[in-house]
C-alpha cells in the first residue's frame, strides 16, 4: 500500500468511526463529550479527515490528541466555542482531556488533517513520564485531571522536512494496514513522535540564557526529578558542588536536597491526584527505587501518608 493510498482509505474510514457526541453537564454548562472511537484494546488509534468543508460540532473529548494539518491550513474552536485559531500546514494542534475543540475548514482544495489519539491511561502509564522534563508541559498534561476547564493548548509548527511528518507518514502506513502486532508497533513510534513535540516545545519556551544561574539550575532539577544528584547538577554546569550547594541556599534560601524534594512531591502529588497510577508506579516515576522510601519521604513533607492525604 503507498502512502496516498494509506491517506485515502484512512480518509474513508474517518467518517464511519464512532464519533458519538454525548450531552453531557459540565459545571452547569450543557455541553457535549467525544468519547474513545477507536476499539477498546486499542491505546493508540491514527485518522485522517480529508475534506474541503468541514465544521465540527464544538465538543470535549476523553482522550489526548494530535492534530496535524499535513495539507492545507485549518482552523480550530479552540477551549471555548468562540475562540477560533488557525492552524497553519505543518503545524500540529495538541488537545488535553477535556479541552473544548472544534475543527472548520474551507478550501479549493483537499484539506487531510492527520489525528494520533492516544486514550488517558496509556498515556499516562507510557508516556507521561518521558515528557514531563519540561514542568510546564508536565502540567498541562496533568491540569486537565484536576480542572476539566482547564483552557491551555500547544500549538507548534515544523518545517516541511521535519521528521515528525516523516514519522506520521510512517504510523499512517501502519494503522491503514492493521495487523495483530500494530499496537506494539505505534507505541514506540508514538513516543518518538511526543519527544519530538516536547523538543520543539522547550524551544519556544524561555531561553536558559534569559534565566540566571540559581533559576536555571533549579529547573534543571525539575526536569531531572528521578535521578539528580548535586553531582551530576555541578558536572551539567561544570562547576564545583560546593559552590553549587552555596548558590542555591544563598539564592533560594533551600539546599539542593530540599529544592529536589520540593520538585519530587509536587510532581507525586500531581500524579496521584489527577492520574489512575498507583503508589508505586508514582514513586519510580519521581525517582524512588524503593516505595518505603517514598512513602517517608511523602509523609515527612505532607505530614500524612499518600492514602491519609487523599481521605482528609
Amino acid at each position: 500500500m503507498t502512502l496516498e493510498e494509506a491517506i485515502e482509505k484512512l480518509g474513508n474510514d474517518f467518517p464511519n468511526m464512532h464519533w458519538d457526541y454525548v450531552p453531557e453537564n459540565i459545571r452547569e454548562s450543557e455541553e457535549v463529550m467525544s468519547y474513545w472511537p477507536g476499539e477498546p484494546q486499542e491505546d493508540v488509534l491514527v485518522c485522517v479527515l480529508k475534506a474541503r468543508h468541514v465544521r465540527e460540532v464544538f465538543h470535549r473529548q476523553d482522550f489526548f490528541f494530535l492534530n496535524f494539518a499535513y495539507r492545507q491550513d485549518y482552523q480550530a474552536l479552540s477551549t471555548r466555542s468562540d475562540n477560533l485559531l488557525t492552524i497553519k500546514e505543518n503545524s500540529c494542534y495538541i488537545g488535553q482531556p477535556f479541552s473544548g475543540y472544534a475543527i472548520r475548514g474551507d478550501s479549493d482544495e483537499e484539506i487531510i488533517i492527520v489525528g494520533v489519539l492516544i486514550q488517558k491511561d496509556a498515556f499516562f502509564r507510557e508516556y507521561l513520564s518521558s515528557l514531563s522534563v519540561d514542568n510546564s508541559m508536565f502540567h498541562f498534561f496533568l491540569d486537565p485531571q484536576r480542572d476539566c476547564f482547564s483552557q491551555d493548548v500547544i500549538r507548534l509548527t515544523f518545517d516541511g522536512g521535519h521528521p515528525l511528518r516523516k514519522l506520521l507518514e510512517l504510523m499512517i502506513l501502519e494503522y491503514a494496514a492493521r495487523k495483530e502486532d500494530t499496537q506494539a508497533i505505534l507505541k514506540p513510534m508514538t513516543l518518538t513522535l511526543l519527544m519530538h513535540v516536547a523538543r520543539a516545545y522547550r524551544n519556544v519556551s524561555v531561553k536558559a540564557e534569559d534565566q540566571s544561574l540559581s533559576d536555571r539550575i533549579v529547573r534543571y532539577i525539575g526536569e531531572h526529578t528521578e535521578r539528580a544528584t548535586l553531582g551530576m547538577t555541578a558536572a551539567h554546569f561544570s562547576y564545583h558542588p560546593n559552590y553549587i550547594s552555596s548558590l542555591l541556599r544563598q539564592k533560594t534560601g533551600r539546599t539542593f536536597s530540599e529544592i529536589l524534594l520540593e520538585q519530587r512531591m509536587d510532581r507525586a502529588l500531581a500524579l496521584l491526584k489527577g492520574t489512575s497510577l498507583s503508589v508505586e508506579e508514582v514513586s519510580a516515576m519521581v525517582g524512588y527505587r524503593d516505595t518505603s522510601n517514598f512513602y517517608r519521604a511523602f509523609r515527612g513533607y505532607y505530614h500524612v501518608s499518600p492514602r491519609e492525604y487523599f481521605r482528609a
